[in-house]
C-alpha cells in the first residue's frame, strides 16, 4: 500500500500539472467553460439565479485561480510540501471537479467539460470515469498522507505560484502560447470543414424484439430503425458551425478567396477601444494592396455601423455565430489573416502588426 500511495502521488500530481498548465496556456478557454457552467445551474437552479449569473463577470478570476492551483498542488505534491495540507486540498478540488463532471454527464448540459483545455477532447461520461479515477487515487493519497516525508521545498511552490500566473497574464496580453484551436495559424478552414476520410456507420436496427447492427445501409423494409453511429470519429470535420453572412446572403465561401485580413469584433460590451486606432491604421495601409478588410462581429447591425461610424472603420462587416468568434480569436478586438482558406497570421490587439509584417504573410 505505501507503494501503492507513492506511485499515487506521482500520477496525480503530473495529472494535475498537466491539466493546469494546459488550461493555463489559455485561460478564455476555461473562462468560457466556466461561464457556461454558471449559466446552467443559474436555469437549472432558479432559486439561485441572481447567484449564478454574478459569478459570470467573475469566471476570469476563477479560471486563473482553479488553473494556477492546479500546477501548484501538483507540483507541491511531487515535492512532498506540506503533504497533509496539500492531500486535504486535493481531495477538495477533485470533489468539485467530479461534481461538474457528473452534472455534466447525467444531466447532458455541458457536453465538453474542458478539463484539457483543447487539448484533449472527452466526453462527459469519460470525464467523469477519469475524475473518479483522480479521486480514488486522491484517498489513498489522503489515507497515507503521513508516510510522505515533508520537505522543505516552500520555495519551489512559490516559483511555480509565480510562473503559473506569469503563463496566464501572458496568454490574456497576447494570445495561447500554443494554439491547439481549429482556426490556428497554418490551418487550412475549407478542410477543416469536410471530413478527413468517408465516414462509416453502423446502423442499429430492431428486428422482431432483437437488436441488429448493420455496416451497410440494408434494404429490408421490415427492420425499425434504432439509431446511427459514426465508426470512424476522428475523420469527422474539426469545423461544423462556421458560417459568415450579411443580409443579403452567405457569404462563406467568399472568405476562402484571395488575402482576408478580418477583424473580429465578438461584443461590443468588453471591446479594447484604445486598441482600434493602430489597427485602423493597418486596414487602411493594407487597403488596395492584395488584401480585403473585413469585419466579422455576432453584434446588432445598427449598434455595429454606430461603432464603426464612430471610430472611423471603413470595412464591410458580416456577420458570425458568437460562440465561433470566441473560438477563431481570444482577444476582443482581434485580427485573424487568411490567404485562399489558409490561416496566415493572428494578432491579439496588443500585438497589432505593421503592414509590411501582413503583407509579407501572404506573398
Amino acid at each position: 500500500m505505501k507503494i501503492l500511495a507513492q506511485v499515487s502521488r506521482v500520477i496525480v500530481g503530473l495529472l494535475f500539472i498537466f491539466s493546469g498548465l494546459i488550461k493555463l496556456n489559455d485561460p478564455i478557454g476555461t473562462q468560457y467553460k466556466l461561464e457556461e457552467y454558471f449559466e446552467v445551474f443559474a436555469t437549472d437552479l432558479p432559486a439561485f439565479h441572481d447567484f449564478f449569473m454574478g459569478l459570470v463577470p467573475l469566471a476570469l478570476y476563477f479560471s486563473v485561480f482553479l488553473c494556477t492551483a492546479e500546477v501548484v498542488l501538483g507540483i507541491a505534491l511531487l515535492v512532498a510540501y506540506k503533504p497533509r495540507t496539500i492531500s486535504w486540498l486535493l481531495l477538495l478540488i477533485i470533489l468539485f471537479f467530479t461534481f461538474l463532471t457528473f452534472y455534466s454527464a447525467y444531466f447532458n448540459k455541458v457536453t465538453d467539460c474542458g478539463c484539457f483545455g483543447a487539448a484533449i477532447k472527452l466526453t462527459p461520461w469519460t470525464s467523469f470515469g477519469k475524475d473518479l479515477f483522480l479521486l480514488a487515487l486522491i484517498l489513498v493519497i489522503v489515507f497515507y498522507r503521513k508516510k510522505f516525508r515533508a520537505l522543505p521545498t516552500g520555495i519551489i511552490v512559490v516559483i511555480s505560484t509565480l510562473v503559473s500566473l506569469g503563463i496566464a497574464v501572458y496568454a490574456l496580453r497576447h494570445l495561447p502560447i500554443l494554439d491547439l484551436l481549429p482556426y490556428r495559424v497554418g490551418a487550412n478552414i475549407p478542410a477543416q470543414l469536410k471530413p478527413s476520410e468517408p465516414l462509416r456507420y453502423l446502423y442499429i436496427f430492431d428486428k422482431k424484439g432483437e437488436t441488429v447492427e448493420y455496416e451497410q445501409y440494408p434494404s429490408d423494409t421490415t427492420l425499425v430503425f434504432k439509431e446511427m453511429i459514426v465508426l470512424n470519429e476522428d475523420a469527422k470535420p474539426k469545423i461544423t458551425d462556421y458560417k459568415v453572412w450579411n443580409d443579403e446572403g452567405d457569404f462563406t465561401e467568399e472568405t476562402f478567396k484571395g488575402n482576408k485580413l478580418f477583424l473580429i469584433i465578438k461584443n461590443l460590451t468588453d471591446i479594447n477601444t484604445a486598441a482600434l486606432p493602430d489597427i485602423n491604421k493597418l486596414i487602411n495601409a493594407v487597403r488596395g494592396k492584395g488584401i480585403q478588410p473585413i469585419i466579422l462581429t455576432s453584434g446588432n447591425s445598427e449598434e455595429i455601423v454606430a461603432f464603426l461610424n464612430a471610430h472611423q472603420l471603413n470595412a464591410p462587416f458580416y456577420y458570425v455565430d458568437a460562440t465561433v468568434l470566441k473560438t477563431i480569436m481570444r482577444s476582443n478586438p482581434g485580427l485573424w489573416l487568411l490567404k485562399d482558406g489558409t490561416v496566415k497570421g493572428k494578432w491579439h490587439y496588443n500585438d497589432t502588426p505593421g503592414a509590411d509584417e501582413v503583407l509579407n504573410l501572404v506573398k
